[in-house]
């Protein structure tokens, strides 16, 4: 498997738009998780993640003034006993009820689709990391079939984790007046052992003018417990 270097893809990229990175350290004893959010108009700028017990939330900040925050605010971030969900839209809350009722990852994602903002028709991007006895993860897409968002394409990628290795999903391909959809697979990348030389590599690797705010996560696989970390651009209220 061919790895990338996360930090230069992003250098290079300046609208990912929203993105997901979920994998394994090199020691092979923790599960990196990350996830951040981006924005061109003033409205999607006037955001911060927010930590919410083990979860994670969107808050809207004073000046940010948008008539329809449902695209815009949710949760991301949510976890359960042996499970983290995390995405970039209200379908955490449709996984996390879906796993509780015992229907699975893949059987939520079926009864979503991609966001009603044409003509970009950005993607839902969703992540699952599971801990019960082995780690795994999964990553999905559910991006337009045509042009005119007629129809639904689902993705969804499976992987058994190697260390010192992830794989990173963005909502865009690149920037543009049509934003154009992730393609491909999930990218695999490079991973450190060391939480903040990824953390804020990462942090400083995404674009200076478009970035928002980023969570990242590394989980003790063997303990369950965690350390974890919230970059915003602009500061929460408080």
């Amino acid at each position: 498997m061919e790895q990338r270097n996360l930090f230069d893809l992003l250098q290079n990229n300046t609208y990912p738009g929203r993105g997901i990175v979920l994998g394994l350290t090199p020691d092979g004893k923790k599960a990196a998780l990350a996830y951040f959010i981006m924005g061109r108009s003033a409205g999607s700028r006037s955001r911060a993640f927010v930590k919410k017990g083990n979860d994670l939330g969107i808050h809207m900040l004073d000046g940010g003034k948008i008539a329809d925050t449902s695209l815009i605010l949710y949760t991301p971030l949510k976890t359960l006993d042996e499970i983290t969900v995390v995405t970039n839209g209200d379908q955490t809350d449709t996984i996390c009820d879906a796993l509780k009722e015992g229907r699975t990852f893949e059987d939520a994602l079926l009864t979503r689709t991609f966001e009603p903002d044409p003509p970009h028709f950005t993607p839902r991007i969703s992540g699952m990391q599971r801990f019960d006895g082995t780690y795994f993860y999964k990553l999905s897409i559910l991006k337009a079939g045509d042009a005119e968002g007629k129809t639904t394409q689902r993705q969804t990628f499976d992987y058994e984790p190697l260390a010192g290795a992830g794989h990173f999903i963005s909502t865009y391909q690149t920037d543009g007046a049509v934003l154009p959809s992730f393609s491909g697979e999930p990218v695999a990348v490079f991973l450190p052992n060391d939480f903040y030389a990824f953390a804020d590599g990462l942090w400083n690797a995404l674009n200076q003018e478009n970035k928002v705010s980023l969570y990242v996560r590394y989980t003790d696989i063997d303990s369950g417990t965690y350390e974890d970390q919230i970059y915003n651009q602009y500061a929460a209220e408080e």
